[in-house]
């Protein structure tokens, strides 16, 4: 069960957002005190699965070929072999079309550096470079993690945005996310919840809610 706090301030966040004719994202937004972020070392990035899951379609390609494309091909969104791999490098359109649509990307080890080097230019400053798996593995543990996963990425700001669910959610459940990321982020913080200046819930167009 989700703290009462959190529960109370997001069921505000949801009550006080208009009704859209698209279904919003829910929104975590954590301010960051006294960390040095311009050192790589202090940054987070860390895929967090969420117990309540996202409430929508997440969306996963995997690259690879032989027996992992098969095991992938009913359960991935989309199966890259080698060979398109190359063909995609080469349209950047076509490439920048799938790196926006896709949320995340598996790719086989042994493939990592052909799509760091041909597709690292697209992949890399999305934060999308694909996680690798053993070739012939089975992926589908792998995707459905994916599924209900969220990536925190800090980078160089103190500020970061995480979603948590969507409005179609309960307050409880999407509050049972938001404590669980808070938890992960506070384990990477040298001070904890004290490098944590502020907190804020919100829905994509909404106001927000603070949470801390």
């Amino acid at each position: 069960m989700a703290e009462k706090p959190t529960v109370v301030a997001v069921q505000k966040a949801l009550e006080s957002a208009k009704k859209r004719k698209f279904v919003e994202t829910v929104e975590l937004a954590v301010n960051l005190r006294d960390v040095d972020l311009s050192l790589p070392k202090n940054r987070i990035q860390e895929d967090i699965i969420l117990p309540k899951g996202r409430g929508k379609k997440i969306w996963v390609t995997v690259i690879g070929g032989g027996e992992l494309a098969l095991k992938a091909k009913d359960v991935a969104d989309l199966v890259i072999s080698p060979d398109e791999l190359g063909k995609l490098a080469s349209d950047k359109k076509q490439a920048k079309k799938i790196a926006n649509s896709t949320d995340y990307f598996i790719a086989e080890a042994p493939l990592m550096a052909v799509v760091g080097k041909r597709l690292g230019t697209v992949l890399g400053p999305r934060g999308k470079m694909p996680k690798p798996i053993a070739p012939g593995a089975d992926p589908v543990n792998m995707i459905n993690n994916l599924r209900k996963s969220v990536t925190v990425r800090t980078k160089d700001r103190k500020t970061f945005h995480v979603p948590v669910g969507t409005v179609e959610m309960s307050a409880d459940d999407i509050a049972e996310n938001v404590n669980v990321i808070m938890s992960r982020v506070e384990s990477h913080l040298e001070k904890g919840k004290h490098n944590i200046d502020s907190a804020y819930i919100k829905t994509s167009m909404g106001p927000s809610e603070r949470l801390m």
